[in-house]
C-alpha cells in the first residue's frame, strides 16, 4: 500500500480495532497520528533531558533549552518564518485568542507598557499599535467558514469595542463568494481585521489568499490567517502569502497535543503588549513596574511545554524529509479518488467543491435519512475512524441545511486502498439502515 509517509512510523496504524478489524483512520482534520520519531523524541527529552528551561545553569536546563529553540527553528523552517516570528502556544485556538485579546487591549489603551527606547523607536511602535487598535465603527471581515475559533474571537473582541463584524458569504459549493463581497462593499476604509481560514475544516475548499490579501492591504487591514488545515498538508510560506499573523496547531501535523504556534510579523509582535503575566516574559522588575521581554518570550509566560515543543519540533522536519509538495499531490490524489467515488453513491451529499484541485483532503457529507452519529458508528464497527458532527463549524453547516455531516480527512499515511474500503462501507450505510429505496424514483 502507498503512501508518502512509511506507514512503519505510525505505531497506532496496525492496531486492530473491537470489531476485529484493522484500523483505518481517516480523521487526520481532528488530529494526526504520531510516527515513531515524534513520539521518541517527547519520551527522550522527558527520560534523560528534563530541565527548566531558560531557568538554570545546570546540563539539563541546557539541553532542554537547546532543544527548546531547535525546534522553533525547524517549525519557522516548515512555514517561511523566521524564528523570532514564532511563539509557542498550546494550540491554534489560544494562538487566536492572544490575538483578539491584545488588540482589545491596545484599543483599550493598555498597549504602553511596551513603548521603550528613544524616541524614534516609541514613535515606531505606536503608530504600529495604531494599526492595531480598533474603535466604534471600524470592522473586522471574517468568512462564513470559519471553525468557531476564528469566530467567536472576533465576535467578543467586536461587542468589546463596539466594532462590526462582516463576513463572505459561500457560493452553493462552499467556496468564499469573494466577487459577492466585493459587490458589496464588505472590505472598506474601516476594516481594520481581516481573518480567514486557508482551508476550510468542512468544505475542504482553499481559499484564495493572494486576493484577499490584496484587498486587506487596499484599505491597511491586518491580515490573520488560520493555518490548521493548510500547514499539514500542502506547502505554506507566510512571508510569500504576506499574512500579518497565522496561527496553527502540532496535533494536527504529526505533533503532539498541547503544542501550537502563533506566527507574527516582527514589527507587529514587537508593539504588542503581554497575553499573560508572570515568569520568563519579563526583563526587569520592581514593586513600581516591570519592562517585558523582546517576542517571542514576551508572549511564552511560565514553564512551557518544552517536551511537546520539542516533539512539534521533529514532526515538522519529518513533513520536510517526505517533501510537502509531495505530501499535498499524495492527498490530493486520496481526495480525487473520495470526491469521485461519493459521487457515484446514491443518497450521499458531498459538502463542498466537487473538483480536487480546488480542495484539501477534507471530504465531508450528509447521508441522506441517516444521522451522522449513525454513519460513525457503521464505519467504526468496520475499524473505519471518521469524524461526525458539526465540527465546530455550525455556520458552515447552516449553509448547506444541515446540523452536522459526517466528515474523513486524510493524512500523509493514509493510502488509496483505505478510500476503497471507506467508499465500499459507506455504499452499505444506507441500506443498513433500511433507507436504499427513500428518494428513488
Amino acid at each position: 500500500m502507498h503512501s508518502a509517509a512509511p506507514r512503519a512510523d505510525f505505531p497506532a496504524l496496525d492496531r486492530v480495532m473491537q470489531g476485529g478489524e484493522k484500523l483505518i483512520y481517516l480523521d487526520s482534520g481532528a488530529t494526526s497520528q504520531k510516527p515513531r520519531q515524534v513520539i521518541d523524541a517527547v519520551n527522550r527529552q522527558e527520560l534523560y533531558s528534563n530541565g527548566a528551561v531558560k531557568r538554570g545553569s545546570h546540563q539539563l536546563a541546557g539541553e532542554a533549552t537547546v532543544a527548546y529553540e531547535h525546534a522553533r527553528r525547524a517549525v519557522a523552517r516548515l512555514v517561511g518564518a523566521e524564528p523570532e516570528e514564532i511563539a509557542w502556544t498550546k494550540n491554534s485556538t489560544e494562538a487566536l485568542n492572544l490575538i483578539a485579546y491584545v488588540i482589545d487591549d491596545i484599543s483599550r489603551g493598555r498597549g504602553q507598557c511596551v513603548l521603550r527606547g528613544g524616541r524614534k523607536l516609541k514613535e515606531r511602535l505606536a503608530s504600529t499599535q495604531e494599526r492595531l487598535t480598533l474603535r466604534p465603527g471600524d470592522n473586522i471581515v471574517i468568512t462564513r467558514a470559519e471553525h468557531h475559533a476564528n469566530l467567536i474571537p472576533w465576535q467578543e473582541l467586536c461587542v468589546r469595542t463596539g466594532a462590526q463584524l462582516r463576513w463572505f458569504e459561500l457560493t452553493d459549493d462552499g467556496r468564499l463568494d469573494i466577487e459577492r463581497g466585493i459587490a458589496e462593499g464588505l472590505v472598506d476604509e474601516r476594516t481594520k481585521v481581516v481573518a480567514f481560514a486557508h482551508v476550510s475544516n468542512v468544505t475542504g475548499a482553499v481559499a484564495p489568499v493572494k486576493r484577499i490579501v490584496e484587498l486587506a492591504r487596499s484599505v491597511g487591514a491586518l491580515v490573520v490567517l488560520d493555518a490548521c488545515q493548510s500547514v499539514p498538508h500542502m506547502p505554506v510560506d507566510f512571508h510569500e502569502l504576506d499574512v500579518d499573523f497565522a496561527a496553527f496547531s502540532g496535533h494536527k501535523m504529526l505533533g503532539p497535543t498541547g503544542i501550537g504556534a502563533l506566527y507574527g510579523r516582527k514589527e507587529l509582535f514587537e508593539a504588542m503588549p503581554p497575553f499573560l503575566f508572570g515568569g520568563s516574559m519579563v526583563e526587569i522588575v520592581t514593586m513600581e513596574k516591570t519592562t517585558f521581554a523582546m517576542p517571542p518570550a514576551r508572549f511564552e509566560a511560565g514553564t512551557q511545554a518544552v517536551a511537546q515543543a520539542v516533539g512539534l519540533g521533529v514532526a515538522a522536519d519529518y513533513l520536510m524529509k517526505i517533501g510537502m509538495d509531495n505530501v499535498a499531490a499524495h492527498e490530493r490524489q486520496l481526495t480525487a479518488r473520495a470526491l469521485e467515488g461519493i459521487a457515484a453513491i446514491p443518497g450521499v451529499r458531498l459538502l463542498g467543491p466537487a473538483d480536487a484541485s480546488e480542495r484539501s483532503g477534507v471530504v465531508s457529507f450528509d447521508v441522506e435519512g441517516v444521522h451522522p452519529h449513525d454513519v460513525g458508528q457503521v464505519l467504526d464497527a468496520k475499524g473505519i475512524a471518521i469524524r461526525v458532527g458539526h465540527h465546530c463549524a455550525q455556520p458552515v453547516h447552516a449553509h448547506f441545511g444541515v446540523h452536522a455531516s459526517s466528515r474523513a480527512s486524510f493524512g500523509p499515511y493514509n493510502t488509496l486502498e483505505e478510500v476503497e474500503i471507506f467508499l465500499q462501507a459507506l455504499a452499505g450505510v444506507r441500506s443498513f439502515f433500511g433507507r436504499e429505496n427513500e428518494g428513488e424514483s
